[in-house]
């Protein structure tokens, strides 16, 4: 027994030691660098596979026993990489997100903008289960975007997200007593119900929020009037429906995705499909999502089976389609 004891406190204390010292690892996390893996091709040239997977954030990440980079630190990191090979001439944006907060993918969307500048190489879009809200906002920069045949996008605008807690404050008998400075200081608050002024207020900045989106899809999609009408609902379409509105370009498959990635960059059909990971995967290919072994989840002694995305929204705008944002 005390042997055993012994050992859980040993592995215990090198995983801690780990975050602090990163030459010390039981296991491969985000510490270590990126490098590149060839996942098929041979000719010179390539195509680099980005998976953008889950909702969109710049928070880190909880893990055991560190966190880990948040999202749009290591999409960033691979752009910055690509962008220092000359080879990598087309870039494959793998999307499986309903978004997340406006500021996350206004910053995502930017730096891929920025890469596309600086470096000259396109970019191309496979989206897969869901590419909505957020999701389909970083891929507006894309010079083609192809979605699955089953995939869901749209949901094209803003949303406020708060908790209200008045009614169990209510019911335990728990109040809140605020002294403020102004009358909508303490606007949004969970606290107690939103006047009239307030929800003014609230809905014209969520408003500015879904109009800057709607603005930059018909800028970079040339959508017309009527098109642009139905989208500034908000709805969610199938990919045959976003293909009639001109939100995608093709409906097809993540290897179709691959080969206009080729064309597009006037690369031969036996390029060089390249990903950047931190550990190596026997049998690697373009559906693996994880740059490490132990994928973006981490290792986790105690799994409560709630999808982290359940338990950080964080009051605030984003451009998210809700209904998906449990999926791990």
């Amino acid at each position: 027994m005390r042997t055993n004891l012994f050992m859980i406190f040993a592995v215990t204390a090198l995983l801690v030691t780990g975050c602090a010292a990163p030459k010390i690892r039981l296991f491969p996390d985000a510490t270590i660098p990126l490098q590149e893996f060839t996942l098929h091709g041979t000719e010179k040239g390539k195509v680099l596979v980005i998976p953008i997977r889950g909702v969109i954030s710049d928070a880190p990440q909880k893990g055991f026993p560190c966190d880990k980079p948040s999202m749009v630190q290591e999409i960033v990191s691979q752009l910055r990489l690509a962008e220092k090979d000359e080879e990598v001439r087309a870039v494959l944006l793998k999307i499986d997100s309903p978004g997340g907060p406006t500021t996350a993918s206004d910053v995502l969307y930017h730096e891929i903008m920025a890469f596309k500048k600086r470096t000259g190489a396109k970019v191309i879009v496979a989206m897969m289960d869901v590419a909505a809200s957020g999701g389909y906002y970083v891929s507006l920069p894309a010079d083609f975007i192809l979605a699955h045949p089953t995939t869901v996008t749209g949901s094209i605008g803003a949303i406020f997200i708060r908790p209200k807690v008045t009614g169990v404050m209510e019911k335990i008998g728990l109040d809140i007593k605020v002294n403020k400075s102004g009358r909508n200081k303490d606007m949004g608050s969970p606290f107690r119900q939103t006047t009239e002024e307030e929800q003014k207020i609230l809905q014209g900045l969520i408003d500015e929020q879904g109009g800057r989106f709607v603005k930059l899809v018909a800028k970079h999609r040339k959508l017309d009037q009527k098109a642009l009408a139905d989208i500034f609902t908000a709805r969610v379409y199938l990919a045959e429906e976003a293909l009639q509105l001109g939100l995608v370009d093709k409906i097809g498959y993540l290897s179709d995705a691959v080969l206009q990635a080729k064309k597009l960059a006037g690369l031969p059909e036996d390029t060089k499909v390249v990903v950047y990971r931190r550990t190596e995967y026997p049998d690697d290919n373009i559906y693996n999502t994880f740059t490490t072994q132990y994928g973006s989840n981490g290792l986790s002694l105690i799994d409560l089976g709630l999808p982290d995305s359940m338990t950080s929204l964080r009051t605030g705008f984003y451009y998210l389609w809700l209904p998906a944002a449990g999926r791990d």
